[in-house]
Parts: C-alpha cells; structure tokens; sequence
C-alpha cells in the first residue's frame, strides 16, 4: 500500500508523529502536533513507546504522507535505520514513483549525524531549536512535488 499525497484544502496533508523506544519526553512532539494541526495538517500522534513496526503499521493504515519521529533520547542512528526498513516492509518506502510517505526526524540530534540520517534514508532533519514553521514550510513544500 502507498500513501496518497494529500494536497487540498479538503484533503490536507496528513501526518503520523511518534516517540521510538524507550524515550520519556514528550513535550515537544505535542508541541509540534499541535502546530502541525494549525497550520491545516491532520495529525495522528501514537505517543510513546511505540515500535518502528507499530508505526509502520499505523501509517500505512491512516494513509500518511508523512511520518515524524521525535529522538530526544540521543539513539536516532540505531532506531531510524529500523523505522526505514520497518517502512519499507509495510510498503511504504523504496518506491519513489508510487508516492512514498515521508519520513522526518526531530529532537536532539547532533549535526554530524545528519548527513548520515538523511543517507539512510531520512527525508528530513529537525534538531532542538528548529522552528514549527520550518517544519510546516518543509511538508508543504516537499509533498508538492
């Protein structure tokens, strides 16, 4: 199954946030759920805790186009290479002309692990500070395409 990109006011983009392994905060993914939801997004947030399979599985059945993880435990390059071969499982990845979904990683990352997350796979890269509208503005303008 693929995502079907959703770009009409009546049929916004929509978007899957959550918390791999055993990462506790949460503060920021719902803070970023809620700005996503603002700017006309619809958001599914699965919480914490949650396996790269649950989300895969979540994500193909919701029909995401964009599926957002928040890190702020410091394990992004052991738990995204598993969200990206979880994804690829469920169908969702490795297929750019049938519309992957997109994949982003958000919370403490350093920037030397960046290129190394977006060479796995990793669409795109939020690290602590980055701005709500940055993230909006990356969504909308990578799923025009």
């Amino acid at each position: 199954m693929t995502s079907q990109v959703h770009q009409t006011p009546a049929n916004p983009p929509r978007v899957l946030l959550a918390k791999l392994g055993l990462d506790g905060h949460d503060r920021g993914v719902k803070v970023i759920a809620r700005a996503l939801r603002d700017a006309g997004m619809e958001v599914v947030y699965l919480g914490m805790r949650v396996t790269a399979d649950q989300v895969a599985a979540a994500a193909a059945q919701e029909d995401v186009d964009v599926v957002g993880i928040s890190v702020l435990s410091g394990a992004h390059m052991r738990l995204m290479p598993r969200m990206v071969e979880a994804l690829e499982r469920h169908g969702l990845r490795g297929d750019r002309e049938s519309g992957d979904v997109m994949l982003l990683v958000g919370g403490t990352i350093p920037d030397a692990d960046v290129a190394g997350l977006k060479g796995m796979g990793v669409d795109g890269v939020f690290p602590v500070g980055t701005f709500t509208g940055e993230m909006v503005q990356f969504i909308n303008r990578n799923l025009a395409r």
